[in-house]
């Protein structure tokens, strides 16, 4: 499995953006996908992440009511709408997805640079 993002970018405080991650591979095995973010000099912390069908999403108390995880697993692809953007929420944001048969296996994307202005 491959993990494309994209959709990061310098945003002003309050504004909106929405990263894209995007599977290839063997996209049929994948089961709970999430998005991490990382700050400097701090540890890579989960912000969102969501089940196979959709219809279960885990939120950081930080993101909640501002961020919301969403997949189109027909387009193989998850997506993060950000709101309300604040200077804290700079990093760089990870797709990560849990994917197998028999044995889960962690993949990772290279990840996409957020920038929130004050």
């Amino acid at each position: 499995v491959q993990l494309v993002e994209s959709g990061g970018g310098l945003v002003q405080a309050g504004g909106s953006l929405r990263l894209s991650c995007a599977a290839s591979g063997s996209t049929f095995s994948i089961n709970t996908m999430a998005w991490y973010r990382q700050a400097p000099g701090k540890q890579r912390e989960l912000v969102a992440s969501i089940t196979k069908g959709g219809g279960s999403t885990y939120y950081a108390d930080s993101v909640k009511g501002r961020f919301t995880i969403s997949r189109d697993n027909a387009k193989n692809t998850m997506y993060l709408q950000m709101n309300s953007l604040k200077p804290e929420d700079t990093a760089v944001y990870y797709c990560k997805a849990r994917a197998g048969i028999a044995t889960m296996t962690s993949y990772w994307g290279q990840g996409t640079q957020v920038t929130v202005s004050s």
